[in-house]
């Protein structure tokens, strides 16, 4: 199988590139439980320089599942560029000595792109500013194969904070490969990029807009909620003004498909009824060890 490079972008992958790394992770699933050496000798950097749960952990999850080891950091504040002001580039040429891969997780737009041009080594994006997240992007749409059975034909709702979610802004740009029609709900403050919509209508996904819960939920196979970005809100006000308008309740529930799925990048804040959890159609937290098999297939494929 061709190795991967650096992974900044979905757009780094056509759909062929996605399919193998889907298929690859589909066989992960049996790795994952047994423990291999495919990767023993080999070393992934974390460099987290923003906060994370599943997606630091998972990939620390999925190297040593593969027999691989691990070092980083998961706080700016310990590093040197946070105590000590050291550019990210010098950064990068500094820690390419220690390991085989980066995997990176920035504030700023631009800065997984950036750390691939200082690097020698490969490096993945594990979100970059208000940008991308194409690594959550590959496990969703891991997950939606997964529990629907394929992608091509469905219909899929991306709700929430489509302006500053990066999972959306990935998810929206993987699924333009596949044979879907996709409504974006949210509100008018936090709408959808006008270039990804523009991408996807331009490879014939059919696109909606909505302004509802309501309507998002109604005649789809997929709702993929998200939270409402706190912390990229330029504006506190700006986020005092939306926070709460979009949420799923039971009652919501009610009004989807019996075989609809709805996901979750997570963590939730009130976006997603706790009542929720216990129904057929709440997949969010079995969509998370998606982030597991799926990295292990990406790490294995760039590595192995």
């Amino acid at each position: 199988m061709k190795p991967l490079n650096d992974l900044i972008s979905i757009q780094d992958l056509d759909r062929d590139g996605i399919d193998r790394i889907l298929g690859k992770a589909t066989e992960m699933e049996a790795v994952a439980k047994e423990r291999s050496d495919d990767l023993k000798g080999k070393i992934m950097a974390c460099l987290f320089f923003e906060a994370s749960t599943r997606t630091r952990l998972s990939f620390e999850s999925a190297m040593i599942r593969l027999g691989g080891g691990v070092l980083g950091f998961a706080d700016v504040i310990s590093s040197s560029a946070g105590g000590k002001g050291e550019t990210l580039a010098d950064t990068i040429r500094t820690v390419e000595k220690y390991a085989d891969v980066i995997v990176i997780r920035h504030p700023l737009d631009g800065s997984a792109r950036v750390a691939s041009e200082f690097s020698s080594i490969p490096v993945i994006n594990a979100g970059s500013g208000s940008e991308e997240h194409p690594t959550q992007a590959l496990l969703d749409l891991y997950s939606i194969n997964k529990f629907k059975g394929g992608i091509d034909g469905l219909r899929i709702s991306l709700c929430g904070d489509l302006r500053y979610g990066r999972t959306v802004h990935s998810l929206g740009m993987g699924l333009s490969n596949y044979d879907v029609s996709i409504k974006l709900a949210a509100p008018d403050a936090l709408r959808m990029k006008p270039a990804i919509i523009e991408e996807m209508i331009a490879k014939g996904i059919e696109v909606e807009e909505v302004a509802s819960i309501e309507a998002a939920v109604q005649g789809v196979d997929v709702v993929y909620m998200t939270r409402i970005q706190k912390e990229r809100f330029p504006d506190i006000r700006e986020y005092e003004a939306v926070k709460g308008k979009f949420r799923i309740g039971l009652e919501d529930v009610s009004l989807m498909r019996k075989d609809a799925v709805i996901l979750h990048p997570l963590p939730r804040v009130d976006e997603l009824s706790a009542e929720v959890d216990s129904t057929p159609q709440a997949k969010y937290f079995e969509q998370v060890y998606s982030g597991v098999v799926t990295r292990m297939a990406i790490l294995s494929m760039m590595l192995g």
